[in-house]
């Protein structure tokens, strides 16, 4: 499982979330997402630790806490949502014969 990590700086670095997090248990893995365009960290990132209890300590101590100049907000990831899909109003589709039409 996967902890998230966010209201990050955007000056964090993998190795700054790392030695924060390896206080609390053995760090496997540490994912800073950056923007496509500019290439900057989007300001959250995604922890995994060696084991569940290193996750929960981590969660427990970090979330709220002040850290580069900014309140982190931690705790376990949720599984990614499958955006592909689009169901419900709000699409622009084909309608009768006239034309385009908005769908809500």
């Amino acid at each position: 499982m996967s902890i998230y990590v966010g209201n990050l700086s955007y000056s964090v670095t993998q190795e700054d979330l790392s030695k924060v997090f390896s206080e609390y248990g053995e760090v496997t893995r540490v994912q800073l997402p950056t923007d496509r365009e500019t290439g900057r960290v989007r300001g959250f990132g995604f922890v995994e630790m060696a084991s569940e209890a290193a996750e929960e300590a981590a969660i427990t101590a970090l979330d709220g806490a002040e850290w580069m100049g900014r309140v982190m907000k931690v705790n376990k990831a949720r599984p990614k949502e499958d955006r592909g899909s689009r169901s419900g109003g709000g699409g622009w589709s084909r309608g009768g014969n006239s034309g385009y039409s908005r769908n809500y």
